[in-house]
């Protein structure tokens, strides 16, 4: 595949990244001679000095031939035209652009992106997927990552299983001999700073990170076996009014939620028109790093705080501080990998990456097949697919002990006429079912040719 990236940064670095990875032909645009310079040095892509959206830029980039454009520069109106010039002059197939500023995305302009218009095929928001991934979270507490599938009726979790975890150094096949009617599948884990899939003679550790896949209704329950029996937390402060602390808050007076919400906003101006848009939300003016303003915020009797402004430091410092003020459970985002690493040995009890959260809904759109959605876990180390089977697939027809299957796959869940089906040895896949796999990195591309139309099909 052909793909055109317009953007060098942090998120156009990480797609580029696992493009060219994969043995696509990558070429990305950026105004910044060393953002482009760093690129070409480490990647195995072609960098361009340019505008994004300028014609001649995007000729020299191959736009008359690539496949994709995605445009994830900083700035909306650059990524709304370079997909403008990229249909208009270059019929470039598939577009994607990423919109920052949510007056482009209300409800009554959502015409503006069609293909008479601005023809983008797929518009990304971050503040709205990163927002969505904080409301998950404070929903299923426990679970470290948590991801929907099959129109919200299959649920893929991380859970940390902790030294009192009731289920360690049990046997899978064990497992599902104690709770036959639990529908949930372990399919990944994450130990010593490496990823697999285990078989059903492996045990579950201490301090590992288990990737489950289970059905909605039995998402609390399956926290609750691993030793998850958190609350939902009724008292959140949220450190930044900016989109995404602006969108969590109203989604929670939205859904009518118990949860009494507090916002803390150094912005002066900022803080009035957030306060101006939320009716039951308290808005504090101040710093989330001022221990009085935390106090004033009644930090030690909330239950989680929730750091999201746009400053790494800040939320990691914040969440630090409310921690040590009596706080129970801290969420930052964090956007730098280099943080990444250490916030845990901080107290920090789980953190969002942005650029994960974009990099995998792209992924959706890249992978070839009936491909559905798309989560990437563990810096790209696995992805989590949902893909609808069509006739012509393998997996359609033989009992799934019967499947050459790859080790490094594993089915967690099939979603068939609104039903979720816990998948064993002698379940069979059928045409239009939407399965949902975790694959590891290695398989991502067996997984697609499961999911393709066969030549013979037509």
């Amino acid at each position: 595949m052909r793909v055109i990236i317009c953007g060098a940064g942090q998120v156009g670095y990480g797609i580029a990244e696992r493009l060219a990875a994969e043995a696509n032909d990558v070429s990305v645009i950026d105004m910044s001679a060393t953002l482009v310079q760093r690129i070409r040095d480490t990647l195995d892509v072609r960098g361009f000095v340019g505008h994004g959206s300028h014609p001649d830029v995007l000729a020299a980039a191959g736009a008359d031939q690539a496949d994709m454009i995605i445009a994830v520069t900083l700035y909306d109106e650059v990524n709304m035209t370079a997909c403008q010039v990229a249909h208009s002059l270059f019929d470039v197939p598939t577009k994607i652009a990423r919109i920052r500023s949510q007056s482009y995305l209300q409800a009554h302009y959502n015409n503006l992106f069609s293909r008479d218009h601005l023809p983008i095929d797929v518009i990304i928001s971050p503040e709205q997927e990163v927002g969505d991934v904080v409301l998950r979270r404070i929903a299923s507490p426990g679970a470290t990552d948590i991801v929907q599938f099959a129109e919200g009726n299959v649920t893929m979790m991380a859970i940390e299983c902790r030294d009192d975890c009731p289920v360690i150094n049990t046997p899978l096949s064990q497992l599902t001999e104690l709770f036959p009617d639990l529908s949930a599948t372990v399919v990944g884990v994450w130990r010593n700073e490496r990823l697999f899939v285990p078989h059903s003679a492996d045990q579950l550790l201490a301090q590992d990170l288990v990737y489950v896949i289970a059905t909605r209704p039995q998402v609390k329950r399956t926290l609750s076996l691993f030793g998850h029996d958190e609350a939902e937390a009724r008292r959140i402060i949220i450190a930044g009014g900016g989109n995404i602390g602006l969108y969590v808050a109203a989604q929670m007076e939205a859904k009518q939620t118990r949860a009494k919400v507090k916002i803390i906003e150094a912005d002066h101006k900022r803080a009035v028109t957030v306060a101006d848009q939320l009716r039951r939300t308290v808005v504090l003016h101040g710093s989330a790093l001022d221990q009085q303003v935390l106090v004033e915020g009644d930090i030690e009797d909330s239950e989680l705080m929730v750091s999201l402004t746009n400053d790494d430091q800040v939320n990691i410092l914040s969440s630090v501080m409310a921690k040590r003020l009596g706080c129970q459970s801290t969420l930052a985002l964090i956007n730098d990998p280099a943080y990444q690493g250490f916030i845990e040995g901080l107290g920090i009890d789980a953190h969002i990456n942005p650029r994960a959260v974009t990099i995998s809904r792209v992924l959706q759109h890249v992978r070839r097949g009936r491909i559905r959605q798309v989560h990437s876990v563990q810096k790209g180390s696995a992805e989590v697919i949902e893909a609808e089977a069509l006739e012509t697939s393998p997996l359609v027809g033989p009992p799934l002990r019967d499947l050459d299957l790859p080790e490094d796959i594993r089915i967690g869940a099939i979603y068939r006429d609104g039903e979720v089906i816990k998948p064993n040895g002698d379940t069979k896949i059928k045409a239009k079912d939407r399965v949902v796999i975790f694959a590891m990195s290695s398989a991502v591309r067996r997984v697609e040719q499961m999911f393709r139309v066969s030549l013979e099909f037509f």
